[in-house]
């Protein structure tokens, strides 16, 4: 076998696989390949742990299974997580000082799976505190920067996964979707990601923020590596009282099936794609807006008919989402209380000083701000006003979707109103980020299937991702619509320039 070529970073999922069955490279060139890649660019932020040694000896396992005749897909193949998931044998923080030095004495069930499927874990990747924020500025251990722009946020919260993948650290990596946490990070950062269905992947082991918003997938360069994962990773749980009562599912077959009446010059014959007008508004940024439109007519060309349709309700998500979410949050947090686990303060007088300074000190100011929203929206009086009306829009919303349905197959528009912002653009004012979400937020309520593909590039230089919405457990078609894409185009194979770090 011949040394590891130079040019392996730039290979993802499906091409790695096939490069090691083939054993024109061993899992452990490629794992010390990207090490050295991605510790020679610390300061990008996108790590918060990196184990090589332990990387290396996985990797020489995957090798000798190999070796004995074993053919996973993913056996060999380096990623990482995003430091949302508990691992036994690294540590996870949530990106909180709340959790520093902490280890779980188990790992979450997506992290199992995948690691089953013969994966080598890296590390863990830098995210929001508690997957809280839209730029992954919210993370206790330092900011993470947008690879085509260091001066710029690469989303959040999953904004660590996202850099490492666009930076080639990783071919691949976990994220966690709230209100939009993998598809707008992997629009800021040129990638792919994909939402699944709520239900689909296991949140056992997932640190909640909010358990009925919460979803795992994974995050990559091509919708042919996001299906690879998303198959290893879904499938029922029992621990997991959330986790929709479906087998594992071969998303790759799903996403190659031949499409009824399609030929090879309209792969996407009959497929009926809605474009909500209020996906469309005056204030979407001109930029984002063109890159959009010519990727809808990108997908027009290959056989698809364009469909006006209506989510009238798509500006209540914001205030539905942000009175939800912070009552879930503020629910979930309350564990951390310095008793079992977690940070406790050193100095206090009583229990419920130990609490409130162990609190303070512990969480961020973004958490901070979250968990004091969720507990007014749930305390006595204010109940009925905010907390149910909310829930009830929630499902106005997702009927929106289901009456859109009847007249399409999937629903698509931007992910995100503008580019990536500049680091510190939004630090004065929190809510003008929780604006930026509104074009995500909508299917996370209806706990709808949703991904981001790259689809051009805006002002500066910068990634446009198109989203796609499907109906529920319809990833296939979501994955298939997006390979065909892909496979007309390359915007997913296009690579941010990166310095090593001396």
């Amino acid at each position: 076998m011949s040394g590891p070529a130079e040019d392996l970073h730039d290979w993802g999922v499906a091409e790695l696989s096939r490069q090691l069955a083939e054993r024109t490279v061993s899992s452990v060139e490629a794992t010390r390949h990207l090490l050295q890649r991605a510790q020679s660019q610390h300061d990008l932020g996108a790590w918060l742990c990196i184990d090589a040694d332990r990387a290396l000896a996985q990797a020489e396992a995957a090798d000798a299974r190999r070796q004995a005749g074993e053919s996973s897909p993913l056996l060999g193949v380096p990623i990482a997580h995003k430091d949302i998931f508990v691992t036994r044998d690294l540590p996870t923080t949530a990106g909180s000082k709340m959790l520093e030095g902490y280890r779980s004495p188990f790992d979450a069930t997506v992290a199992s799976r995948l690691s089953a499927a013969g994966t080598v874990t890296l590390g863990k990747l830098n995210c929001d505190e508690y997957a809280m924020g839209s730029a992954n500025e919210n993370s206790a251990y330092g900011l993470a920067h947008n690879p085509w722009d260091r001066k710029r946020v690469p989303g959040g919260s999953s904004g660590g996964s996202a850099a490492a993948v666009a930076a080639r650290h990783i071919p691949a990596a976990t994220g966690t979707d709230t209100g939009g946490s993998i598809r707008q990070p992997a629009s800021f950062c040129g990638i792919t990601g994909i939402k699944p269905t709520y239900g689909v992947c296991s949140r056992y082991g997932m640190i909640a923020f909010a358990s009925s918003l919460d979803q795992a997938g994974p995050m990559a360069r091509s919708a042919e590596d996001c299906a690879l994962l998303l198959s290893a990773m879904s499938g029922f749980d029992e621990r997991d009282a959330t986790s929709a009562q479906r087998p594992p599912q071969d998303f790759l077959a799903a996403m190659t099936a031949r499409r009824d009446g399609a030929d090879a010059a309209r792969p996407l014959a009959g497929l009926r794609i809605g474009l909500p007008k209020e996906f469309f508004p005056a204030a979407l940024a001109a930029d984002v807006d063109g890159a959009v439109r010519r990727a809808l007519a990108e997908l027009e060309k290959l056989g698809a008919t364009l469909v006006d349709v209506s989510l009238p309700r798509t500006e209540l998500s914001i205030p539905v989402y942000y009175i939800i979410a912070p009552a879930e949050a503020s629910s979930n947090l309350s564990r951390f209380d310095g008793v079992r686990f977690g940070h406790r303060a050193e100095h206090y007088t009583d229990l419920l000083d130990m609490y409130r300074k162990s609190r303070a000190e512990g969480f961020g100011a973004e958490v901070k701000r979250r968990i004091m929203i969720g507990t007014y929206v749930l305390s006595h009086g204010y109940y009925d006003a905010y907390y149910l009306q909310a829930q009830k829009l929630r499902r106005m919303i997702a009927d929106d979707f289901q009456s859109c349905f009847g007249n399409c197959d999937l629903i698509a528009g931007p992910v995100a109103p503008t580019v990536a912002w500049p680091i510190g653009d939004q630090d004065d004012d929190p809510v003008k980020a929780y604006l930026a979400d509104i074009f995500t937020l909508p299917a996370s309520l209806a706990g709808l299937p949703g991904m981001s593909l790259p689809a051009g590039f805006g002002e500066h230089g910068m990634p446009v991702g198109l989203q796609l919405i499907g109906n529920y457990f319809n990833e296939g078609l979501l994955l298939q619509t997006a390979h065909v894409f892909q496979q007309a185009t390359d915007w997913h194979q296009r690579a941010p320039a990166m310095e090593q770090s001396a």
